[in-house]
């Protein structure tokens, strides 16, 4: 037999091989015999026939002792068992009505209570807008600032301003600028408009010659500059307070010709200047004129000057004339173009050398003097 060479355990040359075999407690190994090997591995495969764990010392221990088989009885134990369980079955659901309600979670202390969002917070009670009504279609009726004007609450330029400024509602909503109205439409002015409206002022002037009516026209000044503290008629007693560079706003409601006299309207009230100068005015307006024969006076003058005489290709309205004197004429008419008296006069044969506006509706000239100012009374209206 021949021997092999021993080496140390744990040696860095140690490799095994299939006829080398370690021997227990750490002592030097020795090579198998071919027999001892062959014996070996016959083992090795005895031990894989009978099972994973026929290696395992115990198992080689029950097989040689006999006590590892089992029995008939304790063979059939397991099933037994398994039988005698009850099959788990899963228990029935409650109804609705009877199941419990889940309590909300418990709140820890170290919980913060949850923050407020201001969109959380209940909404602060507001007041409704105020919603502008649509304006109408034509056919719905006539523009509200006409509307207006027809039922004598303010001209079309003062409503105008009013429906702007948000002074104006129809049936209880705010009013816009175009908007039409029908005949049954409920309109509403604030009651602040109709205060300012009542503090504009209205002033009779009995204008003196050189003075023009409207604006200044050369060395011409306006009839407006009379319109001063000095300039106040010593009658009136309506309490005014004037500051001393006069009054502003005012416009005149007519006019008088640089030649003429008489009483003038200065007015800052729209609904006054449209009822004096708009386009279907037909307040009476007298004036006392003195006349000169240019020649032979026909005898249907007097009629022509009422009711036969053309201007610029128009006819004229019917006018009431009448002899005051032999020099002079009393007019009333209901309209009021540029030199109308003057330019029917010299049309019969008569040259006007003086014209005095003594009446404008049932307002009257009186006893004012010239270049002086003064009220329209409350009483009084056009």
């Amino acid at each position: 037999m021949t021997t092999l060479k021993l080496k140390a355990r744990g040696s860095a040359h140690d490799q095994r091989e299939p006829g080398r075999r370690p021997v227990r407690g750490g002592g030097p190994r020795r090579r198998l015999t071919l027999a001892e090997a062959q014996a070996e591995r016959a083992a090795r495969a005895a031990t894989a026939a009978q099972g994973p764990h026929a290696s395992h010392p115990a198992a080689r221990e029950r097989r040689a002792t006999g006590r590892g088989e089992r029995t008939p009885a304790r063979q059939g134990a397991a099933p037994r068992r398994r039988e005698e369980q009850a099959p788990k079955t899963k228990p029935a659901a409650q109804p609705v009505a009877q199941r419990r309600p889940k309590s909300p979670p418990r709140a820890t202390p170290s919980a913060q209570p949850p923050r407020v969002t201001p969109s959380a917070q209940p909404p602060r009670e507001r007041p409704a807008p105020i919603t502008p009504a649509a304006p109408a279609t034509a056919s719905d009726g006539i523009r509200l600032s006409k509307r207006l004007t027809e039922l004598g609450l303010a001209s079309r330029r003062e409503a105008d301003e009013w429906i702007e400024a948000g002074r104006v509602r129809v049936n209880g909503r705010l009013a816009v600028l175009g908007q039409r109205v029908g005949p049954h439409d409920r309109i509403d002015i604030d009651p602040q408009a109709r205060r300012d409206q009542a503090s504009k002022l209205t002033v009779l002037l009995h204008k003196p010659i050189g003075y023009v009516s409207g604006q200044a026209e050369g060395r011409h000044r306006p009839a407006t500059a009379l319109v001063t503290a000095a300039n106040r008629w010593h009658g009136d007693r309506l309490p005014l307070r004037i500051p001393p560079s006069g009054l502003h706003g005012l416009a005149p409601a007519g006019r008088l010709d640089i030649d003429s006299t008489g009483l003038l309207v200065l007015t800052q009230d729209g609904r006054i200047a449209k009822r004096l100068i708009g386009h279907e005015a037909a307040v009476e307006k007298e004036y006392l004129v003195r006349v000169r024969r240019r020649g032979p006076l026909r005898a249907d003058a007097l009629e022509r000057l009422r009711q036969g005489l053309e201007l610029d290709g128009v006819k004229l309205r019917p006018a009431k004339v009448s002899w005051q004197n032999e020099e002079q004429l009393r007019f009333v008419l209901r309209e009021g173009r540029k030199r109308q008296i003057r330019r029917m006069c010299e049309l019969v044969g008569l040259e006007v050398i003086g014209l005095k506006r003594v009446r404008i509706g049932s307002v009257v000239l009186g006893g004012l003097p010239v270049g002086q100012w003064r009220l329209l009374r409350p009483q009084e209206s056009f």
